[in-house]
């Protein structure tokens, strides 16, 4: 099995084209956020996912939490998927899923205990998949992504066997923790923004050396 990849964090087109020159399966465009890195305007994720051709999708990364304010926020971007970084209310991700039946709807968990296995039911009949981070959304200014952490992978591991569709694994990794997150964890896709922008811009080596070690634990695997 191959371990998809999304680049999070694009920024310009010229970034999308680097990490699709890198096989990136997906880019990760992030609209305005309470905290964190890679935010840009709307204009911008519009332009830049008007250009990125199939198969590589579009990740919409939005903070709005009604069914309605998402779905106007995906209408004014054109994205493929959309990554829905809050917690919102079971009953909103299922009207979400009638106002978008054809749009890819991303379910983040931000995993900072075990009661994350709880939310798998509430959500797995209305996404296509999940997203474990690293956010703590409870915080006064809330933090729903790009934190640079690493979480419990028991639990995420955990949260792998049990859920009924595909997981994608974010939070602190490296080139150097990679291989470990995919053997432990057994993640349908990873996702990645802040190891990869030392200064703010997305660098080919670092992105280099992540895809390498990606492909050596995925070949580790079918040994």
């Amino acid at each position: 099995m191959r371990t998809r990849v999304k680049i999070c964090c694009i920024a310009s087109p010229e970034e999308a084209a680097l990490a699709e020159a890198h096989g990136a399966d997906a880019l990760g465009l992030v609209g305005a956020m309470p905290s964190g890195p890679g935010v840009v305007d709307d204009a911008t994720i519009a332009r830049i996912a008007a250009e990125v051709p199939p198969p590589v999708a579009t990740f919409l990364l939005t903070s709005e939490c009604s069914a309605d304010s998402i779905a106007r926020h995906v209408a004014g971007t054109g994205t493929t998927a959309v990554q829905i970084v809050s917690h919102i209310p079971p009953d909103e991700s299922a009207r979400l899923a009638a106002l978008l039946p054809v749009t890819r709807r991303v379910q983040v968990i931000h995993v900072e205990d075990e009661a994350a296995l709880d939310l798998i039911e509430a959500y797995a009949p209305h996404v296509h998949a999940f997203l474990l981070d690293s956010g703590r959304p409870s915080l006064a200014v809330p933090e729903l992504g790009g934190t640079g952490r690493v979480h419990d992978w028991a639990v995420s591991a955990d949260f792998v066997r049990r859920s009924p569709r595909p997981v994608f694994l974010a939070g602190g990794l490296t080139p150097d923790n990679v291989g470990q997150a995919i053997r432990m964890v057994r993640p349908y896709g990873l996702d990645l923004c802040s190891a990869l922008r030392p200064e703010g811009r997305l660098d080919a080596g670092r992105l280099e050396a992540f895809m390498a070690a990606v492909r050596a634990a995925d070949a580790a695997r079918s040994v």
